[in-house]
């Protein structure tokens, strides 16, 4: 069903709103290795918009993801966020990874706060601890702030874990497939929430994902990554409504969205 419903050029993503986020001409290469994991990778995140990375395991989706963190130097190119180059770490850039990570030996709100304890000690933590409870009552924890990680579920460890993300107030959000651990009916339920909070936030997000339905159902644009050394070879706009819902999966233009950006694994993107 999905094969039969046509695409047109309006499909290709063009970028709207304020640019937040600009990589160009990146590229990285592994000198001791002799490994280039990324060519010349333009990308372009606007303001409140949902992007998603999909790609073969080893094309260099982690290696972007760190160039953007300011975790790892590129070896060619520029990283601009908020129009100063990223160099490092920086405090308006929140990462969220697979696992939550959070510390056993601290409770809930601890953990959301640690951010701000390390970076601008106890009594700074201390001041925030109301605006980490307007967290946990957006993402659903109300009542769990002095519950330890032993005592959540998956699910509620990874809510967590976004109010931790948030609570530095960061102007582009760097996901890292952190729902993969989950099973199938959390991670439904999971995806549909970091929509629901990146639409009542406006935030800018950036997810990397081996799931090609996930990258659909969240994102404004998909960009299709070539095997190593990993490249753009399409972006695909999403162009669904929002807010979207898990019954949107079944439909045909949801469909035909999947099979467009999973051609490229036919034409050996993936190999």
């Amino acid at each position: 069903m999905a094969a039969s419903v046509a695409f047109d050029p309006a499909t290709q993503a063009r970028p709207r709103g304020r640019p937040v986020y600009e990589l160009h001409g990146v590229s990285k290469t592994f000198t001791r290795r002799n490994v280039q994991a990324l060519d010349k990778v333009d990308l372009l995140l606007t303001e409140g918009s949902f992007s998603a990375v999909i790609g073969p395991s080893g094309c260099g989706k982690s290696t972007l993801l760190k160039i953007m963190a300011g975790l790892l130097p590129p070896s060619e190119g520029s990283v601009v966020l908020e129009g100063k180059p990223v160099t490092g770490p920086r405090r308006d850039i929140g990462m969220m990874f697979q696992q939550a990570t959070l510390f056993p030996w601290l409770t809930t709100i601890e953990n959301i706060v640690l951010p701000i304890e390390i970076r601008d000690g106890k009594a700074a933590a201390r001041a925030a601890y109301d605006k980490a409870r307007s967290l946990l009552e957006l993402v659903g924890l109300s009542g769990f702030e002095r519950v330890y990680p032993n005592e959540l579920s998956g699910g509620m460890a990874q809510r967590a874990a976004i109010c931790r993300m948030l609570i530095t107030e960061p102007a582009v959000l760097l996901l890292d497939e952190p729902f993969s651990a989950l099973d199938e009916l959390s991670r439904d339920f999971m995806n549909m929430e970091m929509q629901r909070i990146c639409l009542e936030r406006n935030a800018t997000a950036f997810l990397v994902t081996h799931s090609i339905p996930e990258a659909v159902i969240l994102s404004d644009v998909v960009h299709v990554m070539s095997a190593r050394p990993g490249r753009f070879i399409e972006s695909v706009a999403i162009d669904l409504p929002r807010p979207r819902t898990l019954d949107m999966m079944t439909g045909p233009r949801f469909g035909a969205l999947v099979q467009r950006i999973r051609s490229h694994l036919d034409q050996g993107a993936f190999t």
